[in-house]
C-alpha cells in the first residue's frame, strides 16, 4: 500500500481514537465526581442513582423478537447479501429501540421512572441468532449462534426485569395535590344522595328546597371542605430520570458506580493507546515519503 494511504489512513483513525480518548475522560470525571444519591432525597438536576429496574405496568414489555420480559429492549435484523463480486455482507433491514418508561427501586423502597430514549445503555444479555424469515419465529434457540444457517441475522438486547442499574441523567420532578374542583363536585354528588341532611344544613328558609342562594352556599361549603382534604392529603411526586439538557453524559448500565467508573476509565485508556498507535503509524508513514 502508497504510504501517503497509510499515513492519512492512521492519522483518521489517530484522530478518531484521541476524540473518543477525551469523551471517555470526561466521563469518567463525571461519574467519579457525581455522588450516588438516594431517590427519596435527590434534589432535581443531573443524578447519578442506583436500583432495581422493574417495569412501570402491571406486567413487564415483552422483547419483540424473542418474547422475553424485559425492562428495555434493542434489536437489529440484518440480511446476508451478495455483491457483484461475489463478497458477501450483512445489510441492515430493520432496527428499533424501546422507548417505555420503566421503574428503578432503590434499597430504600423508594421508585422513580426512567425514560430510555437517548441513553446509552449497557444491556445485561445480548444474543445472536440466525434463520431463514425477516422475522424469527418462536422463542430463542438453544443452539450457538455459530452452528446457525439463515439468510436473516437477529440481534437483540434486553436489560432484564429485576437487574441492578446505575443511571446517570436528569431528574425532573412534578409535585401536585388532588384536583379541588373535582373534589367539590364529588362531594356535592355525595350530599345529594342525603337529600334530608342536605336540607337541615342548607335550608336556611324551610320551604323543603334549594333556592340559588342556598345552593351556593352548600356549593361553597363543599369547595372549602373539599380544599381542606385535599391540602392535608399527601402530596403525589413523580420523579422521571432522562436524557440530560446541558450535554451531560445519559447512561444506564448494569454496574455499581465504581464498576462504571472504571469501565470509562479502562475506555479512555485503550483509545489512548489506539491513538497513539496511529500517530505513529502516521509519522512512520511520512517518513518513507519524504
Amino acid at each position: 500500500m502508497h504510504p501517503q494511504l497509510v499515513a492519512a489512513g492512521s492519522a483518521l483513525v489517530a484522530m478518531f481514537a484521541l476524540w473518543r480518548f477525551f469523551v471517555h475522560l470526561r466521563r469518567d470525571r463525571v461519574v467519579a465526581d457525581t455522588p450516588t444519591v438516594r431517590i427519596r432525597s435527590a434534589a432535581q438536576g443531573y443524578v447519578k442513582v442506583s436500583g432495581k429496574a422493574l417495569p412501570a405496568a402491571a406486567a413487564p414489555t415483552s422483547a419483540p423478537l424473542s418474547g422475553r420480559p424485559c425492562v428495555w429492549w434493542d434489536f437489529v435484523i440484518a440480511q446476508e447479501e451478495t455483491d457483484s463480486k461475489g463478497n458477501r455482507h450483512w445489510r441492515e433491514a430493520e432496527r428499533a429501540t424501546s422507548v417505555e418508561l420503566f421503574v428503578l427501586q432503590d434499597d430504600d423502597g423508594a421508585r422513580c421512572l426512567v425514560g430510555p430514549v437517548t441513553a446509552e445503555v449497557t444491556p445485561t444479555d445480548k444474543n445472536v441468532w440466525y434463520g431463514a424469515l425477516p422475522r424469527p419465529v418462536g422463542p430463542l434457540p438453544e443452539s450457538h449462534p455459530l452452528l446457525d444457517s439463515g439468510e436473516w441475522r437477529y440481534t437483540e438486547r434486553l436489560l432484564e426485569v429485576g437487574a441492578h442499574l446505575c443511571v446517570m441523567g436528569e431528574l425532573r420532578s412534578h409535585s401536585e395535590v388532588g384536583d379541588v374542583n373535582a373534589a367539590t363536585a364529588q362531594k356535592l354528588r355525595e350530599w345529594k344522595q342525603d337529600q334530608q341532611s342536605l336540607l337541615a344544613r342548607f335550608d336556611t328558609n324551610h320551604d323543603g328546597r334549594l333556592d340559588a342562594a342556598e345552593w351556593e352556599a352548600a356549593r361553597r361549603a363543599a369547595a372549602s371542605e373539599a380544599q381542606t382534604q385535599t391540602l392535608g392529603a399527601d402530596i403525589a411526586r413523580t420523579s422521571v430520570i432522562s436524557e440530560p439538557r446541558n450535554g451531560e453524559p445519559f447512561l444506564i448500565a448494569p454496574l455499581s458506580s465504581g464498576e462504571l467508573e472504571k469501565r470509562e476509565r479502562r475506555y479512555a485508556a485503550l483509545y489512548f493507546v489506539v491513538g497513539l498507535i496511529g500517530v505513529c503509524v502516521c509519522a512512520w508513514s511520512l517518513s518513507h515519503v519524504l
